[in-house]
């Protein structure tokens, strides 16, 4: 593993010297940023400090397993005072979808390109390929000792963030922190299970629905100036309202579904687009070279290179176009 970086020792004596402790992460929170969440919180309290964790969305039902998911409260706003707030995989302050932080002692711990540095102390570190991985070396450095609860915590944020291991930034780091983790005595494969093999009957239904519907786009069909000849090589996904109440099913469902088309090997980048009626929410995925993240912020959203997400406010056929054009051109980008 490398070295601390020196920012860290500065986070671990402000986390010290708190009493209390605000822990909370992005809107829609995913694996990673529960996971990270819950364990640093876990580690904190070993340490006696009162910790209180704040969202302001509800964790999808795929992840009612984790250990002490119930102690995260939902709120828009937060209008208590705390020695310290620490604000996990948020490359903008406005990413947690809180009010109150301004003007407050903010830690921000992120691996997302393009963080503001937002925070009065910043661990910014894109190498990492999830936020838990930063959050188990702060615990390190915190001296406290991982319990089966906190291991499984840091196990799905880098399970599901990592795509399965499939995904960038994966190095020796990782799987030294999954080797602590295996140590305390978790299951790797039961955990694994949890994440993918508790998905509902609605949720089988619409994958079948969302495949069968599936586009398949050619690139020179998207750029109509492209001279090469692809075949097809951009998988387009829809979702509405009615889909979801015909395969009786929630927006928690739809969770991993994006990755799927991956599996074909013509498919170099997926755009799974999400109409909830006031926006359109747009989820982008791809494999190796391609870089979606650039797509995501040209629309002012964000991510990493393989997986990054926008939402378009007012969507139209014509903005549609514009991602599928935008995707097309960062495939032939990363082309030779």
């Amino acid at each position: 593993m490398t070295s601390p970086p020196p920012e860290l020792d500065s986070i671990r004596d402000a986390l010290l010297g708190a009493r209390s402790v605000l822990l909370t992460s992005h809107a829609h929170p995913d694996g990673d940023s529960l996971g990270s969440q819950l364990a640093l919180g876990a580690a904190l309290r070993q340490l006696g400090k009162q910790v209180r964790i704040i969202d302001c969305d509800p964790a999808p039902d795929l992840y009612t397993f984790l250990p002490d998911l119930g102690t995260i409260e939902i709120a828009d706003n937060v209008t208590d005072r705390f020695d310290a707030v620490v604000v996990l995989e948020c490359s903008s302050l406005d990413r947690t979808g809180l009010g109150g932080l301004d003007e407050r002692p903010l830690i921000n711990i992120d691996h997302h390109p393009g963080n503001v540095m937002y925070g009065t102390l910043n661990w910014h570190d894109e190498s990492a390929c999830a936020c838990a991985e930063l959050v188990s070396e702060l615990i390190d450095t915190l001296g406290v000792p991982l319990t089966p609860a906190m291991a499984t915590q840091l196990y799905v944020a880098i399970l599901t963030d990592t795509g399965s291991f499939r995904h960038a930034n994966i190095t020796p780091r990782t799987f030294t922190i999954c080797q602590k983790i295996a140590a305390t005595g978790i299951n790797p494969t039961d955990v694994a299970s949890q994440v993918y093999n508790n998905g509902s009957l609605g949720r089988l239904r619409l994958t079948g629905m969302l495949l069968e519907r599936m586009q398949l786009e050619h690139v020179s069909h998207l750029i109509p100036d492209v001279t090469i000849i692809h075949g097809n090589r951009v998988a387009v996904l829809r979702l509405n309202d009615a889909m979801l109440a015909e395969a009786g099913c929630t927006p928690d469902d739809i969770e991993g579904i994006v990755n799927i088309p991956l599996a074909a090997r013509d498919v170099q980048a997926v755009v799974f687009f999400k109409d909830t009626g006031a926006a359109m929410r747009v989820s982008l995925r791809s494999k190796g070279s391609v870089d979606v993240r650039q797509v995501a912020v040209s629309f002012g959203g964000g991510g990493h290179r393989n997986a990054a997400g926008l939402t378009i406010e007012h969507p139209s056929s014509e903005t549609d176009s514009l991602v599928l054009s935008r995707v097309a051109a960062a495939i032939t980008d990363s082309e030779p």
